[in-house]
């Protein structure tokens, strides 16, 4: 049995929950998977995974396992990759991924014109709104917003974004404007599904450099930022996103800022890699490229607050 291979499929097991989910991305008939599994068991002479009809969990030596066979992976992939030349020349296959407005609007230009300056790369860029396992989904480079939790990432800062309030101008000549937070309880609001409470928005306090969270009445709860946007442009309500969701709107008058003074700090964005030691000339090259690109388009979204 081949050891290395056995362990890819125990850890694309565990990264997939079940073996019928791993046969799929394995492109395996589910009792081949199964009898592989088995086999290195058998050779271990100790049980992995325990196997239900609802869901499989690892032992206690399954864990051991997996985490060995994941380091012990790494580093044959590592081995490849300095052997074929990916230490020494930009070649090879890049995984990126970035958020999908974001991503579709500022990282895909930059990937275009990467690419066309690196005719030896690949890339598939991943977009999605939520924020993906750079290790079990074998990302090379995420674009990510917001607060970063204590990892062992390696992140690359490249610029802030403001979170706005903004509303069209003919709702603002119709209700007027909001004064503080609180006078939004008594606005049509439009909400952006998302995890906790959508009802809650969070803004800052310019008189004590605290924060506040101020009830809303969410008219339309949409699952999408854009969506928001374009909902706030026909005055359905008051939508609070990111200054790069609503930046062409406000250029173009369709939206105005409110509650400006009462902004949260802005949330930094981040070029975040995976550390694995030497990094490979396609993800030097990559970094290199973007983070300035970044740090313009940024530069060009933001913009401090009216006083």
């Amino acid at each position: 049995m081949d050891r290395l291979k056995a362990m890819a499929m125990l850890v694309k097991v565990t990264e997939t929950g079940s073996l019928s989910a791993a046969g799929r991305a394995l492109q395996m008939p589910l009792a081949t998977l199964s009898r592989r599994i088995s086999d290195l068991e058998a050779q271990l002479g100790t049980r992995l995974l325990t196997r239900t009809t609802r869901k499989l969990t690892l032992t206690d030596a399954g864990q051991a396992y997996v985490a060995a066979a994941r380091r012990i992976l790494d580093l044959v992939d590592a081995a490849e990759q300095e052997a074929t030349g990916e230490f020494t020349a930009p070649k090879g296959d890049l995984v990126v991924t970035a958020p999908v407005l974001f991503g579709r609007l500022h990282v895909l230009p930059i990937v275009a014109d990467f690419l066309a300056a690196f005719t030896q790369i690949d890339i598939r860029l991943v977009l999605a709104d939520r924020n993906v396992d750079l290790v079990d989904d074998h990302i090379d480079m995420a674009v990510r917003i917001g607060h970063l939790p204590d990892s062992a990432m390696v992140a690359t800062q490249v610029g802030v974004l403001r979170t706005v309030a903004c509303a069209s101008p003919a709702l603002l000549a119709r209700l007027g404007a909001p004064y503080a937070p609180e006078d939004l309880a008594q606005w049509p609001c439009i909400a952006v599904d998302a995890p906790g409470p959508a009802s809650s928005w969070r803004f800052g306090d310019p008189r004590s450099a605290g924060a506040r969270e101020v009830v809303v009445r969410p008219r339309l709860r949409v699952t999408h930022p854009e969506a928001a946007a374009d909902a706030a442009v026909r005055g359905i309500g008051i939508a609070r996103l990111l200054h790069y969701q609503a930046v062409d709107a406000l250029r173009r008058g369709a939206l105005q800022l409110v509650l400006e003074p009462w902004e949260p700090p802005p949330v930094p964005v981040h070029l975040v890699h995976a550390s694995r030691g030497q990094m490979p000339l396609k993800m030097r090259r990559f970094l290199d490229t973007a983070a300035p690109r970044l740090r313009q388009v940024l530069a060009e979204i933001g913009g401090a607050p009216s006083a």
